[in-house]
């Protein structure tokens, strides 16, 4: 099985993906953590993903799709893999399609995840982390016993810098350039199956499932 898991951020797509991926026995395949593992492995493209992060500079596409390129060639993809995050613009989708057809790969399934953007905002900036031992509650959804004091070893509890709305906004701003218009690309190539991201998540996973078993 070979997926592409679409959806802004929050949406809930590497926790999807970790779970089908175990579903599958198939690796979940991070763009962040690829680049991070060529760069520390010293592999063509990490090298040269280097050069332009110690510059301070993005890491342009052709290197990122060349990284990806590298990982999809690893012998635990030979079953399949699943993308998660990645593709996130038309010129890295067309750029992969090319990298897929050069490896002899071809995508099985898109799997967009529908959220209200509204919601997941609250979802988001209604996290909180503990200082001390790193265990997340939700303001609304979990909250802690005590406001503002852990459950577990009653560290203060804060909220994490990319979790405020400002941040999110911003973030879902990108996305809505950037990212959506995949969901064209992937409509057209007839690959896409879009997901009510807003359920349970064992609901999701299975609604992902029986979409990619009727396919």
């Amino acid at each position: 099985m070979k997926l592409i898991l679409l959806g802004p951020p929050g949406a809930g797509k590497g926790t999807q993906a970790k779970m089908l991926a175990e579903y599958y026995q198939i690796p979940q395949i991070s763009t962040g953590d690829i680049l991070r593992t060529a760069v520390k492995d010293g592999t063509p493209m990490g090298v040269k993903a280097k050069g332009h992060m110690d510059a301070g500079s993005l890491v342009p596409d052709d290197v990122v799709v060349g990284i990806v390129r590298e990982r999809l060639q690893q012998a635990d993809c030979a079953k399949g893999f699943i993308l998660d995050g990645f593709p996130r613009t038309v010129p890295q989708a067309d750029a992969l399609q090319n990298a897929l057809a050069d490896l002899g790969k071809n995508l099985d399934a898109v799997i967009s995840l529908e959220v209200d953007l509204e919601a997941l905002v609250e979802r988001l900036t209604g996290r909180r982390t503990c200082r001390d031992c790193g265990k997340g509650f939700h303001v609304r959804f979990d909250p802690p016993a005590v406001a503002g004091k852990c459950d577990a070893c009653g560290g203060e509890l804060v909220q994490r810098d990319d979790d405020r709305e400002e941040t999110i906004r911003k973030r879902l701003d990108v996305y809505r350039a950037q990212t959506e218009p995949l969901a064209a690309y992937y409509g057209d190539a007839g690959i896409l199956h879009s997901v009510d991201g807003m359920q349970d998540i064992q609901v999701v996973k299975a609604n992902i499932l029986e979409t990619l078993t009727a396919k």
